[in-house]
Order: structure tokens, then C-alpha cells, then sequence
């Protein structure tokens, strides 16, 4: 295991401690989340915790499965207690940017859904402004080169993401843009105007949204809140 693979094992292990019996709780997607759903299975196994998870992504919901994490769904449970997700760049007013595995939007269903929102990064995440990261945007299938057209008017190069040398397509059927803006000085006020474009389903960038960020780097977890 690299160094950076035990930073993201330290600080997804640390961020299950917060969770209590009787939560719901909502799981996001990333390689960081991978460490926080086996962590929170072995807790159930072991401690008989007992909790219900949310996933935001396919993928988490198989991580659930295999580590023994029970499940539910918002047809039976609209408000969670926590949600817990990774991001790809944290700023110093914990704006995040998110959506490099490509599941932003049903994150951040989640993520809005929960009372508290916790993030967990290793130290390499966190900016001084967003922005290095290239900004991923939901966008419908459906006229997706006039949405790109309109998104490029903010000041970035849209590229329709592909994976495998096929267009990367999302677990909500829709298309992502990978926008590089270099950097971002105004994330609320870019995110409010890029939802305004028809077509546009969702954008990555999180505002006002996380409550907690930890951050793991030299062995250690440091918790940066508001």
C-alpha cells in the first residue's frame, strides 16, 4: 500500500467514528469512501452498529453489499443524520469541487438531504482556490453541444468526458463536461449561473455545504469546520 493510499485508509476510518447507532447515514463515491464503507462494515460486524446507508453511486452500493452495510432508500428515509463524501479540491472556506468519479449529482442529493455533511480529503485536496481541477458538469444527453456552447461563455474549454474511448455516461443516463476554468475566485456565484443554463443538470462545485473536512497527511487527521 503507497503513502497515499494510507492517508485516504486513515482519514476514511476516522470520519466512521462520528457515526452512531440508530443514524442514517449517506455514503458518497470515491477511492477515499472505499476505506470509510469497509470501516463502517466492520463496526456493524463487530459492535452491532446499528445504521442505514444511503449511496450516492452503484459502485458504493456494492462496497455496502461486500462489507456488510445495510441499506435503504429515499422512498423510506428523506432525512439523514450524516452524510460522509471524498471531493477533488477544498478550498480554505470549504467550497469543494466534486464529481471526478463522476456521481456529483446524486452526491449531492445526499449530501443536502443530511444534517451534517463531513468530507474527507488527503492533504493534496486542499487549494487556495478552486479551480486546478477542472469543474465536471452534469448535462443532458439531449443537445449537450449547444449546453457546452453556453457553459464556454464563463470562461472555460468544456470537454465531453469519455471513458474507455466511449462517452462516459452517468448512473443517471446523463453526459459529463470537464471544465477547466484555472481558477474559480467566485464559487457560488459561477454555480448559480451555470445551473440557470438549460440543460445543465447539476455542477460540481458544493457551496456552503460541508460542515467538517478532515484531512489526513503525515499520518495524521487534522478537522477543519467552519
Amino acid at each position: 500500500m503507497g503513502q497515499v493510499d494510507e492517508t485516504k485508509q486513515l482519514v476514511g476510518e476516522e470520519v466512521v467514528k462520528y457515526i452512531k447507532d440508530g443514524m442514517k447515514v449517506g455514503l458518497g463515491y470515491g477511492s477515499t469512501m472505499y476505506y470509510a464503507v469497509k470501516k463502517l462494515g466492520e463496526r456493524v460486524k463487530e459492535e452491532g452498529l446499528n445504521i442505514v446507508g444511503v449511496p450516492s453511486a452503484n459502485k458504493t452500493a456494492e462496497w455496502a453489499k461486500e462489507f456488510g452495510v445495510p441499506l435503504t432508500d429515499f422512498s423510506k428515509v428523506q432525512e439523514l443524520d450524516i452524510a460522509i463524501d471524498g471531493a477533488d479540491e477544498v478550498d480554505s472556506n470549504l467550497q469543494l469541487i466534486k464529481g471526478g468519479g463522476g456521481a456529483l449529482f446524486r452526491e449531492k442529493v445526499v449530501a443536502a438531504a443530511a444534517k451534517e455533511f463531513y468530507v474527507i480529503v488527503d492533504g493534496s485536496k486542499i487549494v487556495n482556490h478552486l479551480g486546478a481541477f477542472k469543474l465536471p458538469i452534469e448535462v443532458v444527453p439531449f443537445g449537450w453541444e449547444v449546453t457546452a456552447s453556453k457553459i464556454a461563455k464563463f470562461g472555460c474549454e468544456p470537454v465531453l468526458r469519455e471513458k474507455d474511448g466511449e462517452v462516459f455516461i452517468s448512473d443517471n443516463g446523463n453526459y459529463i463536461l470537464d471544465c477547466n476554468f484555472q481558477k474559480i475566485t467566485e464559487p457560488e456565484k459561477l454555480h448559480n449561473e451555470l445551473i440557470g443554463i438549460v440543460g445543465v443538470v447539476e455542477t460540481g462545485l458544493f457551496v456552503n455545504m460541508a460542515d467538517k473536512v478532515l484531512v489526513g497527511k503525515d499520518g495524521k487527521v487534522e478537522v477543519v469546520e467552519k
